[in-house]
């Protein structure tokens, strides 16, 4: 295969691993107070233009929006300590209906910078090249990969009726497999593996 094709095959792989095996942060960075979510609000706000956020909730989450932002602006305006608390009020109203979109929970704003990889991500956008992105998450997916098969490797190498040391392979066994069967299933848009013919259940153990 061409030195380019496993190059763009594996960068396909490392951003869905990403994706696969951490959806605890997915979604984290909208939550923030640094995000863009939170940013475009407070543009929206500076410029009294509610269009400039909608584009983040539902179509049907919208009035919500277009009324919170109407009381907002008129709260703005009796004073700083008014206008804090008003801002603070949409914020937490666009950002609780987007990660409802989402079908993400909502547990209040967040601050600090957000994850080194989502950074990488708004940077590249930012830059209009994925270089440094491909970068980061092509190594991060090849750790993770030598990381699991190397255990399950070492593990397979069991006597036959150990049955300590037969469990300890399959406790490595089983989080390759998953591991690897769903970048693979996410790669390939939710298509079965190849070879499993007419979409057959997805393997389990």
């Amino acid at each position: 295969m061409h030195e380019g094709t496993l190059t763009r095959s594996a960068s396909a792989l490392a951003l869905l691993a990403v994706i696969v095996v951490l959806p605890s942060r997915a979604g984290a960075h909208c939550d923030t107070l640094e995000g863009p979510v939170v940013s475009d609000a407070r543009a929206a706000l500076d410029r009294g233009d509610a269009n400039l956020v909608l584009h983040w909730v539902r179509p049907e989450d919208e009035s919500a929006i277009r009324t919170a932002f109407r009381h907002t602006l008129a709260v703005r305006r009796l004073g700083s300590e008014a206008r804090e608390l008003a801002d603070d009020y949409f914020f937490e109203t666009l950002v609780r209906l987007h990660r409802a979109g989402e079908g993400a929970p909502y547990t209040g704003l967040k601050t600090g910078a957000p994850e080194p990889i989502i950074a990488a991500t708004d940077h590249a956008l930012e830059h209009g090249s994925p270089a440094e992105l491909e970068t980061l998450l092509v190594a991060e997916v090849r750790a993770g990969l030598a990381r699991r098969f190397e255990a399950a490797r070492v593990a397979r190498r069991f006597k036959a009726g150990d049955v300590a040391a037969g469990r300890a392979f399959v406790a490595a066994y089983v989080p390759l497999t998953h591991w690897v069967e769903a970048v693979f299933e996410v790669a390939s848009d939710g298509h079965p593996a190849a070879g499993s013919a007419g979409g057959s259940p997805p393997h389990t153990h």
